[in-house]
């Protein structure tokens, strides 16, 4: 059985999470096996490969959450569910509205991933030493928030861009639409527009977001694998027993951070306005528990969680697919490349 560092989501922490991929089992144990660099270039390139296959999903929830935002009765419906996002934004946008925002999506996963090997070790180490907690610990509390301090606040610019481009469309827009020809275009209109901080907008939603996906997500896994196990319903080295305990783990993790994912995009995507001092603030909502009240008011508890069962069809299967590609990219570059047998 091998443990290895686990993207909770598309802004979380690194988290321990226990699999038994050979392969993983060999470079994980040999420390001469891969260096940092060649771990960043692996694991993001594992993680590209997945959010290229999950990114429809993406789509259609980002859509869906946006629909009937602050509207009484979720205002007027122009997707009926994911299926029907997905249909009719293939009908009219092609393939490429499918896949918007795909490459702030790639950009986002490589951020994150160098955010996990850079710099998630440094502070969980310093947060430990703060809270008088053994720095070799891995304590569940001070990983969540060194995962969730940096992986929110280096990705959430790219987030940003890819939440806003996967709302606009020209046939049937849902939300406020921000019309970018490219990653590159957006940074610059939003720099242009609202400032350099404009760029952190939401980062304080991304960050709760974050933090209320992983602190369920792992204990979650630990319970379901222990229940199949424990009951002798599976096996506790077979590849079923982490396809149904990470089904069930992204279940729980999603019930818990599916309100403040809803409450992320609608901050992502909203209008802004200048005050006399010149600060950019948004016009729909003030920050995070503001958008949460807001949006309970007038849409209900069922207005946190539309986009749900989007959302849970691109976050199960992508990470399944993270762990599955990185195996075998990270098997093909060692024996290819280094020419070492596993």
């Amino acid at each position: 059985m091998t443990c290895i560092l686990f993207d909770a989501s598309p802004a979380s922490s690194s988290l321990t999470k226990c699999i038994s991929f050979p392969t993983a089992n060999y470079y994980i144990m040999n420390s001469n096996a891969l260096s940092t660099v060649e771990a960043f270039l692996l694991g993001g390139l594992a993680a590209c490969g997945a959010v290229t296959v999950s990114n429809p999903a993406e789509v259609a929830k980002t859509r869906l959450q946006l629909q009937g935002g602050l509207a009484k009765g979720g205002g007027v419906r122009v997707y009926r569910n994911t299926f029907d996002v997905l249909i009719k934004t293939a009908r009219n946008e092609g393939i490429h509205g499918i896949q918007k925002g795909l490459g702030p999506a790639y950009l986002y996963q490589i951020l994150v991933n160098g955010a996990r090997l850079g710099f998630y070790e440094p502070t969980r180490q310093f947060i430990n030493g703060c809270v008088n907690i053994d720095n070799r610990q891995q304590h569940l509390g001070t990983s969540v928030v060194a995962g969730a301090k940096w992986s929110a606040t280096l990705g959430s610019p790219m987030f940003l861009v890819k939440a806003r481009m996967q709302a606009y469309s020209p046939a049937l827009p849902v939300g406020t639409q921000h019309h970018y020809r490219s990653t590159l275009h957006a940074l610059t209109c939003i720099i242009q527009d609202e400032g350099p901080r404009g760029l952190l907008r939401g980062v304080n939603a991304a960050v709760l977001r974050t933090a209320a996906g992983s602190s369920v997500q792992v204990p979650s896994y630990v319970w379901a694998k222990h229940q199949l196990v424990g009951h002798g319903i599976l096996p506790a080295n077979s590849f079923w027993t982490f396809l149904a305990s990470s089904s069930v783990s992204g279940l729980v993790a999603l019930a818990a951070m599916q309100p403040t994912d809803t409450v992320l995009t609608r901050m992502y995507n909203q209008p802004t306005r200048v005050l006399p001092n010149g600060k950019h603030v948004g016009v729909l909502y003030k920050n995070p528990i503001d958008a949460l009240i807001k949006i309970f008011r007038t849409e209900g508890p069922l207005g946190w969680y539309k986009g749900s069962f989007a959302h849970f069809l691109r976050f199960t299967p992508h990470t399944i697919m993270t762990l599955t590609f990185n195996d075998m990219i990270t098997s093909f570059y060692i024996r290819n490349v280094r020419k070492v047998e596993i």
